[in-house]
């Protein structure tokens, strides 16, 4: 099985002639109304669900996603997004009334939520339609223009996403721009009001270096490790059923997959156990089962095959345990569930975001040795808890720091319309989903009319030593207030 052919990079002039076009009309779209962003996040998703036979065409040329998994983690996830601006944008876009303060009284003062601009949404290839759609229904509710620069290494896929923007869209509106780095490249050079960026840590680096250019505001959705706590408590089947679920969904190829489980001594073999089961009745007993098995992806390319299966040698070599696995079939892009135990610290495996189905499982005895690891690695896109224990929950979430938390469950915050998803410092920069994404794509911008504001005149020129003495006791009764 080839990889499948790249997309061609899209002329340099054509890009800045589209780019310039979209200037006036995001002039134009600060003065539309609730009603019309509506209109067009309707039209968006009926031309999204009108093409359902095709995307699930297309993303089986691309990594033989199964079409259930096409529509949990691509459809979904869109729709869901659709739904909650639309029954959310009003209140979003209505002014927000701020009292007076002592210094300010007299005033009325508001803050309204302004279009951005001109935007630039760049997506990656493990989620090719959930991670460039979503944010593109938030940029639409904010009223913004947007050029979307897909994945070039899904081609099938992104120029699906091209032919229903097209659709829907007017290009000074919204156009997608295919290519690769150099057409990657091009867009960064320019001046965009905001760029919205999911992909990894070391390539968020450089969308933030060429947005410091420009003094663009950045939303950058990222990744690294995402850890799992497996405590004694734990309901070990449901954490074992969740967690594979998690870590196979994609085959692995998702930003906030479990990434390794720390799992207590005492219940390491019982834990292993129950997932070596789960895999075994979800996807057949041998490697052959489970390669043709239709509820299994493969990985995108073989160049990323070659890294997950190199991975997984080089820990085999430094001492670790295959407790689940067989053969990668490199030709077919097919890497089977595989957990591995017994890990020595030198593994390589331990410091990569892994993006492939393999779960490496480390015991422990001390909660303190599990935290210390945690906090000594780039902060993760996602903790995930298994615990019965409130007071356990409690200290995991107090003394450690990740983009988000789920407790008894593994990436269902990602779907949470009503939460901020979004990483910290290395797995990402600013939140999006819901009123989040609606936000990230807006300028909050202060509103203040003046009245009768007597305070303020008291600090006028010229300063006299009444003035001064005021404006001194106005300090120390602030200061006590």
């Amino acid at each position: 099985m080839a990889d499948p052919p790249q997309l061609a990079d899209s002329p340099t002039d054509w890009i800045d002639e589209t780019f310039a076009a979209q200037w006036p009309a995001s002039l134009a779209l600060r003065q539309s109304t609730a009603a019309q962003r509506i209109a067009k996040l309707r039209r968006f998703a009926d031309a999204l669900i009108a093409r359902r036979s095709a995307w699930y065409e297309a993303f089986a040329q691309d990594f033989s996603k199964p079409p259930a998994e096409v529509e949990s983690t691509e459809l979904l996830p869109v729709i869901e997004e659709v739904r909650h601006a639309v029954n959310h944008l009003r209140r979003w876009m209505k002014p927000v009334r701020v009292r007076a303060t002592w210094l300010t009284l007299g005033t009325h003062s508001r803050i309204e939520a302004q279009p951005r601009g001109r935007c630039l949404i760049l997506g990656p290839w493990n989620y090719p339609v959930n991670t460039v759609l979503c944010p593109l229904v938030s940029a639409i509710a904010a009223g913004n223009t947007v050029m979307v620069k897909p994945s070039e290494l899904t081609p099938a896929v992104s120029r699906l996403v091209g032919e229903l923007i097209a659709e829907v869209f007017s290009p000074d509106e919204v156009v997608v721009v295919p290519g690769g780095v150099r057409t990657a490249q091009h867009l960064l050079g320019l001046p965009f009001d905001h760029i919205f960026f999911t992909g990894s840590p070391a390539v968020g680096k450089l969308v933030m270096k060429a947005a410091a250019d420009h003094l663009s505001s950045v939303t950058l959705e990222l990744g690294g490790q995402s850890p799992v706590i497996v405590d004694e408590t734990a309901d070990l089947q449901k954490a074992a059923e969740v967690v594979m679920w998690g870590k196979l969904i994609n085959l692995g190829q998702s930003c906030v997959a479990p990434d390794h489980v720390f799992v207590h001594r005492s219940v390491r073999v019982a834990f292993v156990r129950a997932c070596a089961e789960v895999v075994r009745a979800r996807f057949g007993h041998s490697g052959a089962d489970q390669q043709a098995s239709p509820d299994l992806a493969r990985i995108i390319n073989l160049r990323h095959t070659g890294r997950i299966a190199q991975l997984v040698s080089q820990a085999e070599q430094a001492g670790a345990t295959m407790a689940l696995g067989s053969p990668v079939d490199h030709e077919r892009r097919f890497i089977p569930p595989t957990l591995l135990t017994d890990l020595p610290a030198s593994a390589e495996i331990l410091d990569e975001e892994i993006f492939g189905p393999v779960l490496p499982i480390i015991d422990y005895d001390s909660l303190d040795e599990v935290i210390a690891r945690i906090n000594a690695k780039p902060k993760p896109l996602a903790l995930y808890i298994w615990s019965r224990r409130e007071a356990i929950t409690r200290r995991l979430v107090d003394e450690t720091s990740s983009g988000g938390v789920c407790v008894n469950h593994c990436m269902l915050h990602y779907v949470h319309g009503g939460l901020p998803f979004g990483g910290v410092n290395n797995s990402g920069m600013g939140s999006s989903h819901g009123h989040f994404g609606f936000k990230a794509f807006s300028h909050e911008r202060a509103v203040l009319r003046a009245g009768w504001t007597l305070p303020a005149r008291f600090m006028f020129p010229p300063y006299t030593p009444f003035k001064s003495r005021l404006v001194q006791g106005l300090v120390e009764v602030l200061r006590r207030l």
